[in-house]
């Protein structure tokens, strides 16, 4: 069902934008036509000074929830976990330490867009041209990115902002292709008290993760809630360091008619250089009401990757 879902949303996506927004005129990112970083450009002493005066009860929380190879995940994603103990085979001991030692190794294959992860900006273009109007010829090899690897990306660290739909709505979850826009958002932000300024981390609590992942993960991967792709121009137009969710791609699916599917990945990433955080885990934040906390993100550093299994830290 959800390939299924995927495959008839691309087609409608293709439909819908390939005159439109292939069209448009690529623009060089404010930062230069040599940036690659994006909004890791508001990573300054001076904001993470101001994000550091946010701890004040010593609280933290991980923003990335627990994996595994049952974990949903876009097709034809998966992950692979081996456990192994080299050259032990038969009770073998490894007597060169000069004691008779044994020790586990994990082997793992999997694809680093899965559960809780950053997207990178050369994650989604259109036709084949990325952000800062690089052209997928001149940058995507099968090794590895060229240009765009997440490895260049520094530490993100900044204020860290919740915005609780789920609660604006008066619902504990909201319902997979529920769809909200700037109206709805700005409505949330003023009443949770919330101010949403340059350079922040701005994620959304939906709901969706705890209340389906564990009770039905193929629901939980068949569709979301999320902001729409007015929405998600509405937030590229504020100049963020990151947009995230407590769902694994932060718009709906399926996807309002007239939106492109993940069109709104297309306003942050390409146009905007705003990464991308989904599969946040917002659960304890919107439970006691934390709206502001400062965000750490040290992810790792695979030379040319596209995207990055992460666990971010919230701290207030």
């Amino acid at each position: 069902m959800l390939r299924k879902s995927l495959i008839f949303g691309a087609v409608a996506m293709t439909a819908l934008y390939s005159v439109s927004a292939i069209a448009a005129e690529c623009k060089p990112s404010k930062w230069g036509a040599d940036d690659e970083i994006g909004g890791a450009n508001y990573v300054t002493p001076q904001r993470t000074l101001a994000a550091v005066k946010l701890v004040k009860k010593g609280e933290s929380h991980p923003l990335g929830i627990v994996i595994d190879a049952s974990t949903p995940a876009f097709p034809p994603r998966s992950l692979s976990l081996q456990v192994v103990q080299p050259g032990q085979q038969g009770g073998h001991r490894l007597s060169q330490f000069g004691y008779k030692a044994s020790y586990n190794d994990d082997l793992i294959q999997t694809w680093l867009g899965i559960g809780p992860q950053i997207d990178g900006l050369g994650h989604l273009g259109v036709d084949g041209v990325y952000y800062n109007c690089l052209n997928e010829k001149d940058f995507a090899n099968v090794s590895g990115l060229t240009k765009l690897g997440l490895e260049k990306v520094p530490p993100l660290i900044s204020r860290g902002v919740l915005i609780n739909l789920a609660k604006h709505l008066g619902v504990e979850t909201m319902e997979a292709g529920q769809a909200v826009g700037s109206a709805e958002i700005k409505a949330a932000a003023k009443a949770q008290g919330v101010e949403i300024r340059e350079g922040d981390v701005v994620l959304f609590h939906t709901g969706w993760t705890d209340g389906k992942l564990a009770s039905d993960p193929k629901a939980w991967g068949s569709g979301e809630p999320g902001v729409n792709n007015e929405g998600m121009a509405y937030l590229a137009g504020l100049d963020l360091m990151a947009v995230g969710a407590d769902t694994w791609g932060v718009e709906p699916v399926p996807w309002p008619k007239g939106d492109g599917g993940f069109y709104g990945h297309v306003s942050l990433l390409k146009e905007k250089g705003t990464f991308i955080l989904e599969t946040m885990n917002t659960g304890r934040l919107a439970k006691e009401g934390v709206n502001e906390f400062m965000f750490v993100l040290g992810h790792a550093r695979i030379k040319g990757t596209v995207q990055m299994i992460i666990n971010p830290v919230a701290m207030w």
